[in-house]
């Protein structure tokens, strides 16, 4: 029998992806502690200025990347559909986040919508997308629903996650999986950086609009601990991450990013216990390991397949 290393599992043929493994790791760390700073914001704003200023601040800081990238501008009708209503979901998204952020745990919202929304991606991609599946991928489907039920903690409490501290969360987990079909539809078409300007733009203008009735632009109401925040989560956890995330994922492949995205509850666990001191509970350990077995399954090739016998 053979056992596998973990450079089996990502490295493959390329010896030399260390730095793009650590830039993935670090995206991946600070989009999971934006959901702790993401909780700080809330507790000092309205959900919609929050919303707006988030996108506000990513968005005027991305646009000197896609310069220094030189990204190429290239037009086309069909991708702008698909990035517009995109910016439009990402909006809804960035709302339930702050929404959620003000009556849940940091922790738990973010393990729930980072481990639920690739299983709901997989299944949408199968309904909508009509996408085929190997017996495989459907063992994967199973673990990972199996995964998500525990999650929401179905199989101790039935339904009650159905609850004003969970549901925002589930919502965001429904959203971003309707924003990553979109995604994939428009990734054929345009440049991800240039995806990303453009959903910022519109996300951004579409949550002025309902962050205006509370006075997004009155500065003297805004203390140190917002703007900290907001630049952390704007800055940061936006504009930093993405490009970081894009630039490995550009170099490691999507099957590999995918299985990354499950360091983010990490992130979001350590820092919500450290500054809110969220307890850690086992289900939620338990259901973010299998969703993470489910993602590596429906995702590895068959050369890692083929390692595990």
């Amino acid at each position: 029998m053979h056992i596998p290393k973990l450079k089996d599992f990502f490295v493959g043929e390329e010896k030399n992806n260390i730095k793009y493994f650590a830039g993935m790791i670090i995206a991946m760390l600070i989009w999971g502690v934006s959901w702790t700073s993401g909780k700080a914001i809330v507790t000092h704003v309205h959900a919609e200025v929050a919303a707006f200023w988030r996108y506000a601040i990513s968005l005027i800081t991305v646009i000197p990347v896609i310069w220094y990238l030189k990204v190429p501008m290239k037009k086309d009708k069909i991708a702008f559909f698909y990035m517009f209503i995109a910016g439009l979901f990402i909006s809804l998204f960035n709302y339930l986040f702050f929404m959620g952020l003000s009556h849940g745990e940091a922790g738990y919202g973010g393990t729930m919508v980072t481990a639920i929304s690739p299983i709901l991606t997989y299944i949408m991609s199968i309904v909508i997308l009509k996408n085929k599946v190997s017996t495989k991928q459907v063992l994967a489907l199973v673990i990972g629903i199996f995964g998500a039920l525990i999650l929401l903690k179905v199989p101790f409490e039935g339904f009650a996650f159905l609850n004003i501290n969970s549901l925002y969360f589930l919502e965001c987990a429904i959203i971003w999986s309707i924003v990553t079909i979109f995604a994939q539809k428009a990734s054929k078409r345009v440049d991800p950086m240039m995806y990303t300007l453009v959903v910022f733009a519109v996300t951004c203008f579409t949550n002025m609009i309902f962050a205006l009735p509370y006075e997004p632009f009155a500065f003297s109401t805004f203390d140190s601990v917002f703007w900290w925040n907001i630049v952390f989560v704007g800055l940061l956890a936006g504009t930093f991450s993405t490009a970081l995330f894009f630039i490995s994922a550009s170099h490691l492949g999507a099957h590999q990013a995918a299985v990354f995205m499950f360091i983010v509850p990490i992130g979001a666990i350590v820092s919500s216990w450290i500054v809110y001191d969220e307890k850690i509970l086992l289900s939620t350990v338990v259901g973010c390991l299998l969703t993470f077995v489910a993602v590596v399954l429906f995702n590895s090739k068959k050369r890692v397949v083929e390692v595990l016998k």
